[in-house]
């Protein structure tokens, strides 16, 4: 083992403190894949047994919850004390704690000799401290200076890596005593352990094969036995290997064999580009045996009167794991576990509400802004996933995290998929196009502070999908970009919805007569706000203008809402309606812009055409020749969509 005092502490996340309000502790975290002392990322723990200040955790819940959380190849290599006085002491306990924690989330095995970091960070300053330990019997610290923040943290976890992803549907049919219904709990604990033994079963058969073949060159699935794992292997012996054998039997053929071979040094290295590797676990119930048999059906009459109660569980595990790891210990050591540990964490779910409404158990797999892999989230979505109990599990996911409070980071829209559905199929709108005003020439505006919508939206105008909409729909159409906007930051997952579903809404809240559906009568500001609300819980501000003139007096205003809210804003006046994206504004002069998204346009979609032609661009209430964009005689309804404060 190299000495302390020639290693360096590797950073990979941008943000290493979550917080320095207060006193508080985070798990630092690594994989035995990277080198020893390498924090690939940080979460806080919030389960304690008394107050932080104490930084006495509860282990028991923090590992329940990041057995879930991390993915199988990542693991607990130290924590970090945000602090105020003794650095020797809090590294102390940091290191102690991260090693109670180990062990727990390890079942026990020797962790003794594993390095782990203690981090010290100083609440008042950016000073960090970083101490090692050597192991659970060497009592001492070891201070390390040498640290090296990655300048490209995906490409170092990402050309080192792959992901294995096995999903695995079990549907468990539990006969249970009609009168001894206390039985069901050891009924369905002993299908569980039935269930788990299959996964280690020598007769088990696990297909190891690409996701998304792209040519015949791509290597062929391959076919992995459950005689050939072993499950007592100890990850840390693979750290020096390399995968240099390429024709090797699938005992030892590395997960690079079915890794991309044609990247290059300009490659982006990231999470979405990421090697994914597909395991899919299956019973060889029709093996050779040793003696010939016929076949052979045993009827076995239940002796009691029974009640057939069937748990249909969805298991989902992610891994991480090097490209040079062996394919038999990649499904030994990091997919059965992954499954094995899902399992379990079902049936703890599960058990309590076994005589009552079985809950619907999901895994999710997200990849949060600011981190470099994925994590996994079990959600119970029996009642929906905005219902409370749903809600605080993800106030308590963004609070670990680091996450804010009013980005839906963690619903389901956000959810990583691997089907392949949104790279293959067309969805709605998508070829429509998102973002037209990047690029655009400057707003004119001398010494103005420029603000604008915050995330993407799509331009929807007249005459779209074959929708002859012209001379009545601009307000439907700036509906459509300002949905789309809560579409695309994943506030919702619908559709955005047609001109006629906007007027079954108002008609359903009783906004409307039947008789508007299907008309071409005009709406407003007070309609989209009823519209949002109805469809997306969205509540919105309306700011009345009495002209055009009176405009450039709401610039601060709308400054405002663009920096705190920044949704896409509807300015209607008249028949007229416009999607406003942003204000360029000189506090001094009073001298303001408008970035206008017109939905009046009725061409093709083609940014060089829509910009040209001054269909999203920059307007004055008055430009330099005297022209009056805005109508001074017009009364005007500004509608401002809000934000949601949710998670």
């Amino acid at each position: 083992m190299e000495e302390v005092d020639e290693q360096c502490i590797r950073i990979l996340p941008h943000k290493l403190v979550l917080q320095k309000k207060e006193l508080a502790l985070q798990w630092l975290i690594g994989s035995p894949f990277l080198s020893p002392l390498t924090i690939a990322s940080t979460l806080k723990c919030i389960h304690h047994l008394s107050p932080p200040e104490s930084i006495s955790p509860d282990f028991t819940k923090e590992a329940e919850e990041l057995r879930t959380l991390l993915l199988k190849g990542f693991y607990i290599v130290g924590a970090l004390v945000v602090g105020n006085s003794n650095v020797d002491e809090h590294a102390s306990q940091a290191i102690d704690a991260a090693r109670k924690l180990n062990q727990i989330l390890s079942h026990g095995e020797n962790t003794e000799k594993k390095l782990l970091i203690g981090a010290v960070a100083d609440i008042n300053s950016a000073d960090i401290h970083f101490f090692v330990s050597q192991s659970e019997n060497d009592t001492s610290l070891d201070s390390v200076s040498s640290v090296v923040y990655e300048n490209n943290p995906e490409k170092y976890i990402w050309e080192r890596g792959c992901l294995l992803r096995c999903e695995l549907p079990i549907s468990m049919p539990l006969y249970i005593p009609l009168d001894s219904p206390s039985d069901v709990e050891k009924a369905y604990e002993q299908a569980t352990e039935s269930v788990i033994s299959k996964l280690r079963d020598p007769q088990a058969v696990y297909v190891v094969e690409q996701v998304n073949k792209n040519t015949s060159e791509d290597p062929c699935p391959v076919i992995l036995r459950g005689s050939q794992m072993d499950f007592q292997i100890n990850l840390s012996k693979f750290r020096h290997l390399n995968d240099a054998s390429q024709n090797a039997d699938g005992m030892s053929l590395p997960c690079a064999n079915f890794c991309s071979k044609s990247k290059t040094e300009c490659t982006m290295f990231s999470l979405q580009n990421a090697d994914i590797i597909q395991v899919s676990v299956l019973l060889n119930s029709s093996a050779k045996s040793e003696k010939s048999s016929a076949p052979v059906v045993e009827y076995f009459p239940a002796t009691d009167k029974t009640r057939l109660l069937v748990v249909n569980l969805k298991t989902e595990v992610l891994c991480y794991a090097a490209k040079f790891l062996p394919l038999t210990c990649a499904v030994s050591m990091l997919i059965i576990p992954g499954l094995v540990d899902q399992l379990n964490l079902m049936k703890n779910a599960i058990l309590p509400s076994l005589s009552k409404q079985l809950p619907q158990l999901v895994p999710y797999h997200f990849c949060p802004p600011g981190f470099l892999h994925p994590i996994t989230v079990l959600y119970e979505l029996t009642y929906g996933e905005t219902e409370m109990k749903q809600v605080e599990l993800r106030k308590a996911l963004h609070l670990r995290l680091g996450l804010p409070f009013d980005r839906p980071v963690l619903r389901i829209a956000s959810a990583l998929d691997f089907s392949g559905r949104k790279e293959n199929l067309p969805q709605k709108g998508s070829f429509l196009l998102k973002d037209v005003h990047i690029g655009i020439p400057s707003s004119g505006v001398s010494g103005g502070h420029m603000s604008l919508v915050q995330g993407s939206y799509v331009y929807h105008h007249y005459l779209q999908e074959g929708f002859n909409d012209s001379g009545w729909g601009c307000a439907y159409r700036s509906l459509q970009t300002i949905i789309s906007w809560f579409r695309l930051q994943h506030y919702t997952s619908i559709d955005v919805p047609s001109h006629r579903q906007i007027q079954e809404a108002l008609v359903e809240i009783g906004d409307k007569d039947d008789s508007f559906i299907g008309s071409r009568e005009w709406i407003g500001a007070i309609e989209l706000s009823f519209v949002l609300d109805k469809l997306l819980g969205v509540s919105c501000k309306i700011i009345n203008v009495r002209s055009g003139a009176e405009l450039p007096e709401k610039c601060r205003e709308l400054a405002a809402h663009f920096e705190n809210q920044g949704t896409p804003i509807m300015i209607g006046g008249g028949v007229l309606a416009y999607t406003l994206l942003g204000v360029d504004y000189n506090e001094a002069s009073g001298d303001c812009g408008f970035l206008i998204l017109d939905p009046h346009y009725t061409g093709s979609d083609e940014v060089k055409k829509i910009v040209s032609g001054g269909w999203c661009g920059w307007k004055k209430a008055v430009d330099s020749k005297g022209k009056n964009f805005f109508l001074h005689d017009k009364f005007y309804n500004l509608l401002l969509p809000q934000r949601p404060n949710m998670v």
